[in-house]
């Protein structure tokens, strides 16, 4: 286990090398004067130039480049442009809001998914079946930006009973320790608070955990069937275990790899592609972060907030690959 973990972080050292190369061509090739937009159009030539020099942006391609992975290697992610505040300590507060949306989705598409996907296959060809597959196809098909409107509509708006924008309450603000405000107000031992936050993130984790729901539900009924026609469950069945012994224990465990292999895949996605859920509910993630560094063509932000969530990524597909053997003891990994 040991020799294959030491190789497998010896191989996210190119990807992320890779990554960054594509991420700085790319921004580099955008249209526009980063100069021009921080000074704005009446600004001088002169001007323009002095703050290009500044910004180390009148050197060549290859230097720019390698003088910012000098920088990353010492641990420094730059300074932003736009607000000349070092970016580690700015993108914090806005990654933490977006993990913690993308672990309220994610939980949320997780247990309604695999329990659809399950009952599903346990009553195959059912109505429930039917309405099931009915459901997590319009799942997949549903517009975020739509469905987060219409939650604001009937549950903000008309019945009152949830806030459709923020993280929390203004006027009673969370302390903040870890910038994860659910944890943070488990620390302060405010349950009120707690709520407040939990209220915040129901709608907005739904809205964004809809399709990676769709999705485990599809992906768990299909392993589901495959695993049901074996013959260790017709075994199971035939010595007179419960059929939700059958289905929970022996079936599941054994249907798990696939879709776990999907959690990981769309808990990554998710990271980077909350942006529509992040604007239709004023939530203030790195996803929004991004888009206004893009907006104001603040390049050290952008390649450094694209780079974490790279990270962040490779890592969640790393602990996938290892839970593969605490999940199916057939797998060694030598």
């Amino acid at each position: 286990m040991s020799s294959y973990l030491f190789k497998r972080i010896m191989v996210l050292i190119p990807v992320l090398i890779g990554m960054t190369i594509i991420v700085f061509s790319i921004i580099h090739a955008i249209p526009g004067d980063p100069a021009e937009t921080i000074l704005g159009q009446k600004a001088t030539e002169q001007s323009k130039q002095a703050l290009r020099e500044q910004l180390g942006l009148d050197k060549p391609w290859i230097t720019q480049y390698v003088d910012y992975m000098g920088d990353l290697l010492k641990g420094d992610l730059g300074t932003s442009i736009r607000t000349k505040t070092p970016i580690a300590k700015e993108i914090m507060p806005y990654l933490a809001a977006t993990l913690e949306l993308t672990v309220s989705a994610m939980l949320f598409a997780t247990i309604v998914g695999v329990n659809a996907g399950i009952l599903s296959a346990w009553k195959q060809n059912s109505w429930f079946d039917y309405a099931a597959m009915i459901i997590a196809l319009i799942g997949v098909s549903m517009p975020i930006f739509w469905l987060g409107l219409m939650e604001q509509l009937v549950f903000a708006l008309k019945l009152h009973w949830l806030p459709s924008i923020g993280r929390m309450n203004q006027r009673d603000p969370v302390e903040s320790i870890t910038n994860l405000y659910v944890i943070d107000s488990i620390l302060a031992g405010r349950w009120d608070q707690l709520w407040t936050v939990i209220k915040h993130l129901i709608l907005p984790g739904i809205a964004l955990g809809t399709i990676p729901m769709a999705i485990i539900a599809r992906m768990t009924r299909s392993s589901m069937l495959e695993v049901m026609n074996s013959d260790y469950i017709r075994t199971a069945r035939a010595k007179g275990m419960s059929q939700f012994l059958v289905v929970y224990k022996h079936a599941l465990k054994n249907a798990l790899i696939p879709v776990l292999t999907v959690i990981g895949l769309q808990t990554g996605a998710l990271l980077g592609g909350a942006v529509l859920t992040e604007t239709i509910f004023a939530w203030p993630g790195v996803g929004r972060y991004i888009f206004e560094a893009i907006s104001s063509r603040d390049y050290p932000v952008i390649q450094s907030g694209i780079l974490i969530i790279a990270f962040i990524f490779v890592i969640i597909n790393l602990l996938v690959d290892l839970l593969y053997a605490s999940i199916d003891p057939r797998i060694q990994y030598k």
